[in-house]
């Protein structure tokens, strides 16, 4: 056992620095991490609201509080506190009262409601992609939907591998009458058209972001189910197979233990495809007006809005722009783990 341990860990090294020595996949995974772990700490980013405020000696945090009315700060405005304003405000006064605001200071869902916001403003130093149809800023809204896609993406892939390989997995592994049955339900189910229920349930039920991803797992796990049959199919006739059964492994230990680690290649080299997949699906749905229930950020209902508007260069070229720059890298990662994971080159075989 140790030796295995061994030798499955030189394995992954070799890959690893394999992987290393591929530029252009390697940068654009270390970028794309980085990026999408700053994702989560947007609110601390880009928002509206202040991150300390302290008024008449007390400390107030309202980006974890949430709303403060603006009489609140005693700020004479409707609705909640303009923190921008608020700052500016004390700061012209001298006042002991003092805030501290997030780098970039608007949320995505802020409109022309708010004091100050104008629809269709061009790009600024205030407004770094100016702002759409309703005073929200391009920019918050591209970052936001930036971690809404790409985890979209992510949770819808994750959940087709796991149902493409424990299925299809079985089908070539067991064969007979198993595989039979399932080959048939998998025509019958992959003929349902999928655009027309989306939409069936979209007009009866209100879309939320783990209802699409239970719409589209429901069928999108198809495709993998395939692959990981012929794989399964292929690999269990191969000696070390009938060597680990003679030892008296079960079939699970066989399967998932054996076979699944010789079977990388077309998981590996399936999921940027998957990842890009998932994203373009979300960002069509959305500009069909299928997608995500507003106001949630979206590229593809920043698309839409664009287009209705051709002469907003910045709606169109914001949202296609960074739909490029994130599928090109996740592409570039596919391409060089898809090297990196070659067992031509690295195999638990050699």
């Amino acid at each position: 056992m140790p030796e295995q341990q061994e030798i499955s860990l030189s394995i992954l090294k070799k890959r690893w620095l394999k992987f290393k020595t591929l530029r252009r996949g390697y940068y654009s995974f270390i970028l794309l991490i980085i990026l999408y772990g700053l994702s989560w700490f947007l609110p601390l980013l880009i928002n509206n609201r202040a991150l300390v405020v302290k008024y008449n000696d007390e400390i107030y945090f309202p980006v974890i509080s949430g709303y403060h009315a603006g009489s609140f700060f005693g700020q004479d405005v409707p609705g909640e506190t303009i923190y921008r304003e608020l700052k500016a405000t004390w700061k012209a006064e001298d006042s002991d009262n003092w805030l501290i605001m997030p780098p970039y200071p608007y949320s995505p869902y802020e409109d022309i409601t708010v004091q100050g916001n104008k629809m269709y403003e061009a790009p600024s130093k205030t407004h770094w992609l100016g702002t759409d149809n309703t005073g929200r800023d391009v920019f918050s809204r591209l970052c936001y939907a930036f971690n809404i896609s790409i985890s979209f993406a992510l949770v819808l892939s994750t959940l087709n591998y796991i149902l493409g390989v424990l299925i299809g997995g079985s089908m070539g592994y067991l064969g007979g009458k198993f595989d039979l049955i399932f080959q048939r339900i998998i025509e019958i189910w992959s003929s349902l058209p999928m655009l027309f229920v989306i939409i069936i349930i979209s007009s009866i039920i209100r879309p939320s972001f783990f209802l699409l991803i239970f719409i589209y797992t429901i069928v999108n796990w198809i495709g993998m189910t395939y692959l990981m049959r012929a794989e399964f199919y292929r690999e269990k006739s191969k000696d070390y197979v009938a060597a680990a059964l003679s030892m008296g492994q079960s079939n699970f230990k066989v399967m998932f233990k054996h076979i699944l680690p010789n079977s990388l290649v077309p998981i590996i080299t399936y999921f940027p495809f998957s990842i890009v997949g998932g994203i373009s699906a979300l960002v069509g749905l959305d500009y069909l007006g299928f997608g995500m229930p507003p106001p949630t950020p979206s590229w593809g209902q920043m698309l839409d809005v664009g287009l209705q508007n051709i002469s907003k260069y910045w709606m169109v070229m914001a949202p296609v722009g960074a739909q490029f720059i994130t599928l090109i890298m996740v592409v570039f990662i596919g391409e060089a783990v898809r090297e990196a994971f070659d067992p031509k080159v690295y195999s638990r075989l050699r």
